[in-house]
């Protein structure tokens, strides 16, 4: 009995130029780089490459990976150019080899190398644990219209957690098993977090987070000076974050910007510096024993907004449930490959 295909033969063709096309962009920008020295013409030598990232994700229509290239590819990727472009960032020479296999693997994956070795999580969540509830959470949503609101929103949240987790921590993985390399966590524990600049800054989705640092923060900071720029910088990173999110949005989704996930980033952006100012009023830069009560208060603060303004963009489209049956249909198909039984009948 045939079951259903892991991704229409339509879909695999155009990743497979996706992909293609991005490796040559990327060689290409390590080849001008080798010869235009770092500045306004490198920027723009490279310019086209930015334009080929940003009109990538429209080849493909399936959700999965449609916003992985958004994300991957149109965000971090174009950024981690740009910074190139100026011998910043990731990509700058203080910061890899002259190879181009390493160009291409931290040009086009969200991962960054690291000398410090991991430190042991609190809670034991590895990367084969978050995989394994993935696969038995996500089956849960075929039967969403049942579920209480709330149960149905701490869902979202887990499986968003665990996929970004999963996704960037295979990435992190296969890369050092292959090449040797030595890598940055994807996250630290966000549900640890004891404040929203601890979640924000120092346990969310690093990658996103160490890339807005140097590509926003720190120019944006250099130019208003310390005080003003921090904060300024700091406003300034969430909205830039919010005006990506949506663009990734709308890959997945096909529908004109709503502007609720940009607001998302703007009203945490606005929260992390008042919270940061109520700390330095307070003279307790830590908080001490009241982040065990506030950090609680945090979290559910970041999954409450986030079921305001983040999920229900995709959720009013349909995003959700076809990304749902997208995982559901390649995890059978995988399953079907190795010779078990379908995930349900």
């Amino acid at each position: 009995m045939s079951g259903p295909l892991c991704m229409h033969e339509e879909e695999i063709k155009n990743l497979i130029k996706v992909c293609l096309t991005t490796f040559v962009s990327v060689s290409c920008c390590f080849f001008i780089g080798s010869r235009i020295p770092k500045g306004k013409l490198r920027f723009v030598s490279l310019s086209p490459v930015f334009i080929v990232f940003i009109l990538l994700p429209l080849k493909l229509s399936s959700v999965i990976p449609t916003g992985i290239t958004a994300l991957f590819i149109t965000w971090l990727s174009t950024f981690k150019l740009v910074l190139f472009s100026f011998d910043l960032g990731p990509l700058s020479s203080h910061h890899r080899s002259k190879s181009l296999r390493n160009f291409l693997l931290i040009s086009c994956l969200p991962i960054k190398t690291t000398q410090n070795p991991k430190k042991t999580p609190k809670l034991p969540l590895n990367s084969p644990i978050k995989t394994l509830l993935f696969i038995l959470i996500l089956p849960t949503l075929n039967q969403k219209q049942n579920l209480h609101p709330k149960l149905l929103l701490v869902i979202y949240c887990c499986l968003l957690y665990f996929l970004i987790d999963v996704v960037l921590g295979i990435c992190n993985s296969v890369t050092k098993a292959v090449f040797g390399m030595e890598l940055e966590m994807p996250s630290d524990e966000p549900y640890l977090s004891t404040s929203l600049q601890d979640f924000w800054g120092r346990r969310w989705n690093l990658m996103v987070t160490g890339v807005l640092r140097d590509a926003v923060y720190k120019p944006v900071r250099s130019i208003c000076g310390p005080t003003l720029g921090s904060i300024v910088g700091v406003v300034a990173a969430f909205v830039v974050s919010g005006v990506m999110h949506e663009l990734i949005f709308y890959y997945v989704t096909r529908e004109p910007p709503s502007w609720e996930v940009t607001w998302f980033f703007v009203l945490h952006g606005v929260c992390v510096v008042v919270e940061f100012g109520v700390k330095k009023l307070s003279g307790r830069p830590n908080w001490g024993v009241c982040s065990v009560v506030y950090g609680p208060m945090m979290v559910a603060f970041v999954i409450v907004t986030a079921h305001w303004l983040f999920f229900a963009p995709l959720v009013r489209n349909g995003a959700d449930e076809r990304a749902v049956q997208e995982f559901m249909n390649f995890l059978e198909c995988m399953m079907r490959k190795i010779g078990l039984t379908q995930l349900h009948d």
